[in-house]
This record gives C-alpha cells, sequence and structure tokens, in this order.
C-alpha cells in the first residue's frame, strides 16, 4: 500500500484549506443527504450516515447543518434529490481516475466532467475501464505527529486490520469494509483520535509517470475534485518523492 499515506496526507491538507471556503462543506451536505435517505436517519442503524456525520464534525461542521441533512435526506425537511453516479476516466500519461458524484442535474454535471477532462488532457471512458483496478477499502487516518505507529498497529491489527502505513505526516490503517466499524470503534476506545475516517476506492497498483504528466494529472484532479458535484477522485497515480 506504499504511496497511499502520501495520498491522504495531501487530501486531508487540502480538506483543511477547502473547508474554509465551504467547498468541504457542500459535499458532505451531500453525502449526509444521500446516507440517510438510502438508510435512513438514525446513526446507530446507518454506518454510512456515521462516517459521514464523522467526517462533517472531523472539519468542524455546524451540528444544526448535520442535523438539517439528515432532515431533508429522511424527508422531514424539503430539499432537493441528489443522483450518484461514477464516471470512470483516463488522465494525462493514461492515468486511472474514478470520479464518485452527488449531484441533482446529472446532464450538467456530465458536461462539466467531460469539458474538465478534455482542458485538463484526460478522456471519460466506457464504464468498467479502471474501476476493475481498484478496491473498497476502509481508510483510518491519524496524524503520526500525536502517534507512533508501533502503538497503532497492535490495536489495529487485532481488530481486523489488513494494512497499516506511515511517512512524516500520516498513520494510514488500511482494512476491509466490513472491518471499518470495528476497526474504527477500536482505535477509538484506545485513545487515537483519526483525522479521517472513510470506506475509499484504493488502487491495486502505482502508476509511475515523469514529473511533466505528473504534475498534469494532479492539476487535473485538483480542478475535478474543486467541482461541487465531485465528491471523490480515486487514481492509480504514484507521487514523487518530497
Amino acid at each position: 500500500m506504499s504511496g497511499h499515506s502520501k495520498w491522504h496526507s495531501i487530501k486531508h491538507k487540502k480538506g483543511a484549506a477547502d473547508a474554509k471556503r465551504g467547498k468541504v462543506f457542500t459535499k458532505l451536505i451531500k453525502e449526509i443527504f444521500v446516507a440517510s435517505r438510502m438508510g435512513g436517519g438514525d446513526i446507530d442503524a446507518n454506518p454510512r450516515l456515521r462516517t459521514a456525520v464523522l467526517k462533517a464534525k472531523s472539519v468542524n461542521m455546524p451540528k444544526d447543518n448535520i442535523e438539517r441533512a439528515i432532515k431533508k435526506g429522511t424527508g422531514d425537511l424539503d430539499g432537493v434529490t441528489y443522483e450518484e453516479l461514477t464516471y470512470e476516466a483516463y488522465g494525462p500519461g493514461g492515468v486511472a481516475l474514478l470520479i464518485n458524484i452527488l449531484t441533482d442535474n446529472k446532464n450538467r454535471t456530465a458536461a462539466e466532467v467531460r469539458n474538465i477532462l478534455s482542458k485538463g488532457g484526460g478522456t471519460l471512458g466506457e464504464s468498467g475501464c479502471v474501476s476493475y483496478m481498484f478496491k473498497r477499502k476502509g481508510i483510518i487516518v491519524f496524524d503520526a505527529a500525536k502517534y507512533k505507529e508501533d502503538d497503532i498497529l497492535g490495536v489495529a491489527l487485532e481488530a481486523g486490520a489488513e494494512d497499516i502505513s506511515a511517512d512524516s505526516d500520516v498513520i494510514e490503517v488500511i482494512c476491509e469494509p466490513e472491518d471499518f466499524e470495528r476497526g474504527l470503534n477500536a482505535l477509538t476506545e484506545a485513545g487515537f483520535e483519526q483525522e479521517t475516517a472513510e470506506i475509499s476506492m484504493i488502487p491495486d497498483a502505482l502508476v509511475k509517470l515523469d514529473a511533466e504528466k505528473t504534475e498534469k494529472a494532479l492539476k487535473l484532479i485538483d480542478i475535478l475534485e474543486d467541482n461541487d458535484d465531485v465528491q471523490t477522485v480515486a487514481t492509480n497515480l504514484e507521487l514523487p518523492d518530497e
């Protein structure tokens, strides 16, 4: 899993910056809405909603915003309806992109994503063209400045984690989706406060490009993630060493 911690370190830093201008709030409100619409508004009985609320709290989203999004999802308050989509695409150098979408207008979003890809040297692919390169995994990230990898290791492995990786910024615990909640609870009860916790798509292998194509691919991913309808972008791009 080498390289994934670096991705999540960058995503965490970007998330903190995005929160200042409301981007991350918009995306999380959509996720809370969809999670509560699909699985109900009871956080204890809805793991997806519980994860979304956890992410919302990690960026200091006000409690009222969270509760309002849940009520809109369950139909207790009026709200727009969001549709969940996944676009598969190729970026510069042929890197794989899995683009997770929540939108109230799929025609508008499709046009915007195609335009971003075209301008950024990417192309939209057919369904199934890159998804086979990824697997769904639970990912729990901790601040490496606060904790030691060895201290987290024992608790995580006992709770079903399959891999742990670390760099100078973060410690990342990887697990199967079905072990995500158990692992998160065990680590929380042991006193470890996570930076982020999510179920996401991670690549089976990473692809290394030259510096120019890597820079173009990273710029494209950044522009995609800046779109309000794009929730996440998973990629198999290997980041250069800092």
